[in-house]
């Protein structure tokens, strides 16, 4: 597959990334520094940003499917919602892409009825990019293109890819323990296996131990 990803310096963009070209797609990686990234087969990497749709549409022309991992600044996060409004746009005019977002777990359900962020236990310093991102669910939900939001579980972390964890849609999923985790490294093998075999598109789903 052709593969646009935005993001792919870090942390769940750059395990993304590695995750696509083990399995030989297609990629062009649009980043703001390309020096941090080196060509390779089946790599392409475009210097570019997320400041307007034509600039988008523009270098994701003949994708299949477009990655947004990008991540807001801590101090600005709702520019998570700026970036999405201009993604939903561009994959929108190009025509065929697909959109997967790289979510967040606020919205998630701990019980029914009752979300991460409405629970009371998200740290404070945590609410502000969950908030944001609840909006951009929202925002992908309101849309007409081909959409997929992918929510982590809690804690998305670097770890181990052991390609062993479970799936679900709008609960969060956690293990005896009460912990919700997954390693950045198998939440990339998820993403990519929904690329290569869509199970869930126009609508949300996430992942877990």
């Amino acid at each position: 597959m052709q593969i646009a990803l935005y993001g792919a310096t870090g942390n769940a963009g750059s395990r993304i990334l590695t995750e696509l070209l083990s399995r030989g797609h297609q990629v062009t990686a649009i980043v703001r520094d390309p020096s941090k990234l080196t060509p390779q087969a089946e790599l392409t990497v475009v210097q570019g940003d997320l400041d307007s749709t034509a600039g988008v549409v523009a270098r994701i022309k003949g994708a299949d499917a477009v990655v947004s991992a990008y991540g807001p600044p801590a101090a600005d996060t709702d520019k998570l919602l700026t970036v999405t409004q201009i993604l939903i746009d561009a994959v929108k005019e190009a025509g065929k892409a697909r959109l997967l977002i790289v979510g967040g777990a606020g919205t998630l359900e701990v019980a029914p009825g009752v979300t991460v962020i409405e629970s009371g236990h998200l740290p404070a310093e945590w609410m502000p990019i969950a908030v944001s991102h609840a909006k951009v669910l929202e925002m992908a939900r309101k849309s007409d293109i081909n959409w997929t939001y992918f929510s982590p579980a809690g804690f998305f972390v670097p770890g181990e890819r052991t390609g062993k964890f479970r799936l679900g849609k709008d609960a969060l999923i956690a293990n005896e323990k009460g912990d919700s985790r997954i390693s950045l490294e198998d939440y990339a093998i998820a993403l990519v296996d929904e690329l290569e075999k869509p199970q869930h598109e126009r609508e949300r789903f996430t992942i877990g131990y």
